[in-house]
């Protein structure tokens, strides 16, 4: 899940076009384009779909490719047959140096196909833009790595660091079987690195299509859902009373929308902010020297956290987001409960956080912590052997874009590698429009151009950090 805001739709007059490979002229982005078309047009929602056949076609292509039955290795657990992964490898010649991880999500969100303008699972290029579920979060990453594995394989390149693949289902759903977090239990071994790479990071393009900035994200919240419940004795609604579940369950909600958690700064948000003061009008940016010189000054958090991202950037956040009351229209109601779901800030605790939820529900409504229970977020370190290639590679493929290291308010699978001790990072490199091009939501799509710049940018990075 990518947490990147306005939205614009196609005018009924554009025609799809179903996409063809001739249209990259390189052998290799004809090679590419099938990989990824066969994986976005590979329905892997938790709903109908099945992680284990996209999985499986990509563990094809990488024996296609060279590599061994004990380097390219699927995945899955009995009680979730659909929801299987892939790990390969590809082995270094140097054993000092720790392997490298790739991360991605074959996992898509749920598309319905009458309330899109195109079929969700076919890929259709229209104006510049190739549209379908997944072909952004998180299938465009998950065919670069994929892709890039396979390059390097048939190009018999041998990298002095071993680069590891991991491709893992269940990431968009919070009650689903979660592949990276089964590896990093079950399997650690098989994933141990030094560092990963993963979804998270990307870049940003203006209205009129030119490169804006780049994200390399490091750390992220973790994601967190609680449960609010209050109940009564109810009775006739004829005679009500004081005591009445809905009432109380509104209480403890009111009290959470008007908290505001403490603020905190790691190092990654704190050179965020800084370059984002150096690029911000007064006052914001004056509120910005002010909250990080004191985060306890309301009048400078009042002017930034104006900004809807960057106050969640600044603090744990819990908002409600569901809610369920009362069993007759005629009756007082005798239970009612509510989702609250909170994203924590790095180092604070879930059981931190349901203390503090806890207080402000009072003692009428019990607060409760949802499994499954997330892990503490680790924020990785701004560590100059990677901040540095991704730097230098950008200024190669993208000069004159700046590189801004960025937390992010969502969460990825990144967590249960970082519980590992496996330090997780949002590669950049690949741009989209500001309204994130419909992640998550209606006619996602990504700019041609994007997808393919960021493709050979992700291939040099990875030869830069594997040596």
């Amino acid at each position: 899940m990518i947490a990147r805001l306005a939205a614009w739709m196609a005018t009924a007059a554009m025609v799809a076009v179903p996409v063809a490979a001739s249209a990259q002229s390189r052998p290799d982005q004809q090679a590419f384009f099938g990989l990824y078309k066969q994986l976005v047009e590979t329905n892997t929602t938790l709903s109908a779909g099945s992680c284990t056949q996209a999985a499986a076609q990509i563990a094809g292509r990488l024996t296609d490719a060279g590599y061994p039955a004990r380097d390219n290795i699927p995945f899955s657990v009995p009680d979730h047959p659909k929801e299987g992964g892939l790990v390969a490898i590809l082995p270094g010649s140097d054993p000092m140096l720790k392997p490298m991880l790739l991360l991605a999500h074959l996992d898509v969100v749920e598309a319905k196909r009458e309330d899109w303008q195109r079929d969700p699972f076919a890929l259709v290029e229209e104006n510049g833009y190739y549209y379908a579920r997944g072909t952004v979060d998180d299938k465009a990453m998950a065919a670069v790595w994929a892709d890039t594995m396979i390059r390097l394989k048939e190009a018999h390149y041998v990298p002095k660091r071993t680069i590891k693949l991991a491709l893992t289902c269940g990431e968009e759903t919070t009650f689903a079987f979660d592949g990276a977090e089964w590896l990093a239990k079950n399997k650690p071994d098989l994933v141990a690195a030094e560092f990963a790479l993963n979804e998270g990071g990307g870049g940003r393009l203006t209205d009129d299509g030119r490169r804006e900035t780049l994200a390399i994200q490091v750390g992220e919240k973790a994601a967190q859902n609680y449960t609010f419940a209050a109940t009564n004795p109810g009775g006739h609604s004829s005679q009500p009373t004081p005591a009445n579940a809905i009432y109380e369950i509104a209480d403890a909600l009111e009290a959470v929308r008007a908290y505001e958690f403490p603020i905190h700064f790691t190092d990654t948000t704190r050179a965020f902010f800084t370059a984002t003061a150096a690029a911000s009008p007064k006052p914001m940016a004056d509120a910005i020297h002010a909250l990080m010189a004191n985060p306890n000054d309301k009048a400078a958090d009042a002017v930034v956290s104006s900004d809807k991202g960057m106050h969640s950037t600044l603090r744990t956040t819990c908002v409600a987001t569901l809610l369920n009351a009362g069993h007759a229209e005629n009756a007082l109601p005798q239970r009612a409960t509510a989702n609250v779901n909170c994203r924590i800030f790095p180092g604070e605790s879930v059981d931190q956080t349901l203390a503090t939820l806890k207080r402000l529900a009072g003692p009428k409504v019990t607060v409760t912590a949802n499994a499954p229970i997330r892990p503490t977020a680790i924020p990785p370190t701004l560590d100059p052997k990677i901040v540095g290639p991704a730097r230098a590679v950008a200024a190669k493929h993208f000069p004159g874009v700046p590189l801004v290291p960025v937390m992010s308010t969502g969460a990825t699978d990144g967590i249960f590698l970082e519980a590992i001790g496996i330090p997780v990072y949002g590669a950049p490199g690949i741009f989209l429009d500001k309204d994130l091009d419909g992640i998550h939501g209606l006619n996602e799509r990504i700019p041609v151009k994007s997808l393919y710049e960021g493709r050979d940018y992700l291939f040099d990075l990875v030869k830069a950090y594997a040596g």
